[in-house]
């Protein structure tokens, strides 16, 4: 089998991979100066982070297919047989795994529509679920997809019970939002569940296909406008676990119901935290069992770890490690997981083999210390095979684009498929440099990435543009390729700018303490960890700190609102996009996790609200937005708009007619160019 790898690394690569594992502040090598510059389109278009790979996924549990020069292809590892294939249809490759069992009940998908959810059974659309009316909904996801929620409905692993959220949304308020493409206008109202006002009621049936009848899980716990998330079944599709949160999120009850009656049968675990309870998977069953699951959890060792678990409450984490870890699979002998016990700005695979009695199996059972299975330094994107003998393996870092490897699982084979050369040869390629600042508190190291000018001369002063988000879920900074720089930084670069981008105190995959620093005070710590980079900047030699720019969309719009009103005199320009103004006008789900609502912490919305900060507001300020947005309603940017007016502040304000909270497709071109055109007018 070796050989045969070999010849296939050899098929798929120009040469032998030979790349250098060298330190995470290394400086990647500028390109050619007189290369090609990036036009707009190129720098939205070409590729975000990381290069492309051979795009190999799996075709059966022995067998891949993957690209090359634009061929399709089809390797079958054992036979070490190479054949030409045709494209794979994503949603054939998607499809659920056959059953162990029979399907019975003959139905091969569900929808919901116009509220009402469906099932198709013999050629024809049957309705499960019918809408009572205006407000009442099923089987569409609830709770704006929040807490790991992203569907709404759940198949039984034999596929002959079906569950389902109905959502009664019915006293949550309607925003209105402006269609302009009628010929008088058109107003399209939506319900939108606004910080400290009402919101949905959640509940979840099972309807039985063999039966044709439906059940409701009789949940009592906490009140009505509780949270119902991670809906699992068990491996025999007796029970149905639920980890219900409180509207507060604050408490959470992992319960088990019986799938054929609804009723409740007990709770196995519970949780709770001062500042925010957030679940975000589902019950892992460890293969072969109905009575042993894996349960991932931030809440029980400060980090988001993995814990062995039995169906009578007893509890054991597995991974013992100061790190967040992704579940990624297992074959009741072994678990594999993802995780960043390497670094932060690193995504390894790991197994841990398991040794499992029959009884008491918790308690007694016996772990392995975990095994890295990817050596190379970076960021490693996991497809595991079915048996879990293979696994694709496609990973970059700041000076590899991208190489796909196949590698067994216990780690003995291990060959290059394909590797991406420079998709930025022939273009004007700047320094990207990798590093770290501490945060204010000075408990934690802040990842950061630092493009510099083309033709960079350190015995020259540049000016400065900060990309920031800086809000929940979402890490800016990583070890791939170029640091997961976006492209358009990489043309602002070209143009002569230095742009730092920096991940802070609360952003995710550095633990709970990290993470959960913005209890309470959306904006502050945040603010303060991105003040500590600028302070890191304006020491450099090259910088000049009185042209300094910050932009970011969403919550970096919030965040660069909020740099420049508590800053005034370090920023000179902003660009924010779909910007939170105040907290009160932003959803349940996610405002009242880190915030509250504004009768339980009236300091810290007011601390946070950008209402008040308007007046403080010294430079120039775009703020562009989606005018149809229904994440960041309209009203949050043209209400920060009409407090300006009122303080005689000016500033500069350009709506996107027709787009949602993220402005897409053509339109982003435009927006790009306006962005990068105040940049050039203004800093």
């Amino acid at each position: 089998m070796k050989k045969r790898l070999t010849l296939l690394a050899l098929l798929l690569s120009a040469g032998a991979m030979a790349y250098a594992q060298t330190g995470i502040l290394d400086i990647h090598p500028a390109g050619d100066p007189a290369g090609k510059i990036l036009t707009m389109e190129e720098a939205i278009y070409r590729g975000v982070g990381s290069a492309r790979s051979a795009g190999a996924r799996w075709d059966g549990d022995d067998a891949f297919r993957f690209t090359r020069n634009g061929q399709f292809l089809r390797q079958e590892i054992k036979k070490g047989k190479l054949t030409p294939a045709q494209p794979q249809d994503p949603a054939q490759a998607l499809t659920a795994p056959a059953p162990q069992h029979p399907v019975v009940g003959n139905a091969t998908s569900a929808f919901s529509r116009d509220g009402s959810l469906y099932i198709r059974q013999g050629g024809r659309d049957v309705a499960i679920a019918v809408s009572e009316g205006p407000g009442i909904v099923y089987g569409e996801s609830v709770s704006r997809n929040e807490m790991g929620i992203g569907e709404g409905y759940y198949w039984s692993p034999t596929r002959n019970k079906l569950a389902f959220y109905r959502k009664d949304e019915s006293r949550v308020t309607l925003f209105p939002l402006l269609d302009i493409t009628t010929r008088t206008g058109t107003l399209r109202e939506i319900r939108y569940p606004m910080n400290g006002m009402a919101s949905e009621h959640i509940t979840l049936g099972v309807y039985d296909l063999v039966r044709a009848q439906t059940v409701y899980m009789q949940v009592t716990d906490f009140d009505e406008e509780r949270y119902l998330t991670n809906i699992t079944w068990s491996p025999d599709e007796r029970y149905i676990y639920i980890q219900v949160v409180d509207r507060a999120q604050h408490h959470m009850h992992l319960n088990q119901y019986d799938a054929a009656t609804g009723a409740f049968i007990r709770t196995l675990l519970t949780e709770e935290n001062e500042q925010w309870i957030e679940p975000l998977d589902h019950l892992y069953f460890i293969e072969g069992r109905n009575d042993l699951f894996l349960y991932r959890t931030d809440n029980r060792d400060g980090y988001r770890n993995l814990y062995l678990a039995d169906t009578l409450g007893t509890i054991r984490r597995l991974t013992a490690v100061d790190a967040d870890v992704e579940y990624v699979a297992n074959n009741g002998k072994s678990v594999y997981y993802t995780s960043a016990e390497v670094s932060p700005v690193e995504n390894h695979l790991f197994r841990i083999d398991l040794t499992l009695p029959k009884k008491d199996a918790v308690r007694k059972a016996r772990f392995s210390k975990p095994v890295n299975l990817t050596p190379e330094r970076g960021w490693h994107s996991i497809s595991l095979n079915s048996s879990m003998t293979w696994f694709l393996d496609t990973y970059s870092n700041l000076n590899v684009p991208s190489a796909s490897l196949i590698r067994s699982t216990d780690g003995k084979v291990s060959e290059v498929l394909a590797e991406t050369s420079d998709p930025l040869a022939g273009y004007a390629s700047c320094e990207v440099d990798l590093g770290t600042v501490k945060s204010a508190d000075g408990q934690f190291d802040n990842y950061y990435r630092l493009i510099k000018p083309l033709n960079f001369d350190p015995a020259k002063k540049y000016p400065v543009i900060v990309y920031v988000y800086g809000g929940p879920h979402t890490q800016l900074v990583r070890d791939t390729w170029l640091g997961s720089i976006r492209m358009w930084e990489m043309l602002m670069a070209q143009k002569g700018y230095l742009v730092y981008v920096q991940d802070n105190r609360g952003t995710p995959n550095r633990g709970a303490a990290f993470e959960k620093a913005i209890n309470r005070r959306c904006g502050v710590a945040e603010m303060e960890d991105q003040m500590e980079g600028i302070k890191m900047l304006k020491s450099l030699p090259y910088v000049d700190a009185d042209r300094i720019g910050v932009h970011g969309w969403s919550y970096g719009g919030f965040m660069t609102i909020s740099l420049m009103t508590t800053y005034p005199d370090t920023f000179k320009v902003g660009v924010a996009g779909g910007p939170v103004i105040d907290w009160k006008w932003y959803e349940v789900m996610y405002g009242e996790r880190y915030m509250d609502n504004p009768e339980t912490n009236p300091e810290g919305f007011a601390q946070t609200s950008l209402i008040g900060k308007a007046k403080n507001l010294k430079g120039k300020l775009l703020i562009c937005q989606g005018a149809i947005d229904d994440t960041v309603l309209w009203q949050h940017s043209l209400s920060f708009v009409q407090q300006c007016i009122d303080d005689e502040v000016q500033l500069d304000y350009f709506p996107y007619p027709t787009d949602p909270h993220n402005v897409r497709g053509y339109r982003r071109i435009h927006l790009m160019d306006k962005v990068t055109q105040y940049f050039e007018d203004y800093l």
